[in-house]
């Protein structure tokens, strides 16, 4: 049976929330600010998370990123559930590594479908190896590289660092490069959700933060393209053409030098 930590100050929210999580055979704790969230997780690990950003004290995003930096926790699944909605918010929550963003007012079907999508993937990500084929531990497109060890990136320019989620989606696209993904298909293939009932908003943030950290210009993308109403691609672009430059004519001058040399010796 899995357990679920519920981390909210809204005694009705929380009321609702394990109500019917109980009924659909999840056990529920719940903590009211993000200090016991973090004390109670460190003294039993749930499997999941539903964490609300605006908290008494400690917000949720600093809750998130603390988790997502102990070794620990770091794989710890965590849905953002609340009530603020602007686009800072849902930023600020994804680069801190969520693994989902529902917005309150909620239907509680579709909540259920999403905690159970991000439980499979989190269950994916845990099988012991000797279930799982052995990956390479690193994939290149182009001047790219992906390091699924330490997940990072690395770039022409620069190694950096990857979320889960920015890593699930990243390896998925060097595994089928020059090919279009819908939102949707993403949705379904990356994070496991069932049809319909993953957000696109979740592609759209985790593209625009892959090419904050592997795009030279961001806003002129060269790797990772939008194609208007069909998707995403991830292209290898050709390398740039390079010409063969003449020498300098000192160069020349000396080689005929050598030669008339040459020449008088023989």
């Amino acid at each position: 049976m899995k357990n679920i930590l519920v981390v909210d100050d809204d005694k009705a929210i929380v009321w609702a929330l394990t109500a019917n999580l109980h009924h659909y055979g999840y056990t529920v704790n719940s903590v009211q600010n993000g200090v016991d969230a973090l004390r109670q997780i460190q003294s039993q690990q749930p499997d999941l998370v539903l964490l609300d950003i605006d908290l008494p004290g400690m917000d949720g995003v600093e809750v998130c990123g603390r988790l997502r930096s102990d070794p620990r926790s770091s794989l710890l699944p965590i849905i953002f559930l609340t009530g603020l909605s602007e686009l800072r918010d849902m930023r600020a929550a994804y680069a801190v590594g969520a693994d989902d963003y529902v917005g309150k007012p909620f239907s509680m079907p579709e909540l259920l479908m999403r905690i159970s999508a991000v439980l499979r993937r989190a269950k994916n990500q845990q099988l012991p190896e000797v279930q799982k084929p052995t990956p390479p531990h690193q994939l290149q497109i182009g001047p790219l590289q992906l390091n699924l060890n330490s997940s990072t990136l690395e770039t022409e320019h620069r190694v950096v660092g990857l979320t889960p989620n920015e890593l699930s989606l990243m390896k998925y696209l060097m595994h089928h490069p020059n090919q279009t993904f819908s939102s949707e298909k993403l949705l379904q293939e990356v994070w496991l959700y069932p049809p319909g009932t993953g957000d696109p908003a979740l592609v759209r943030w985790h593209v625009k933060n892959l090419r904050r950290k592997l795009e030279p210009k961001p806003d002129q993308p060269i790797y990772l393209h939008t194609i208007p109403h069909h998707g995403y691609i991830l292209v290898d672009p050709p390398r740039p053409y390079q010409a063969t430059l003449p020498r300098p004519a000192t160069q020349l001058r000396a080689n005929r030098q050598d030669k008339a040399l040459y020449q008088a010796v023989g």
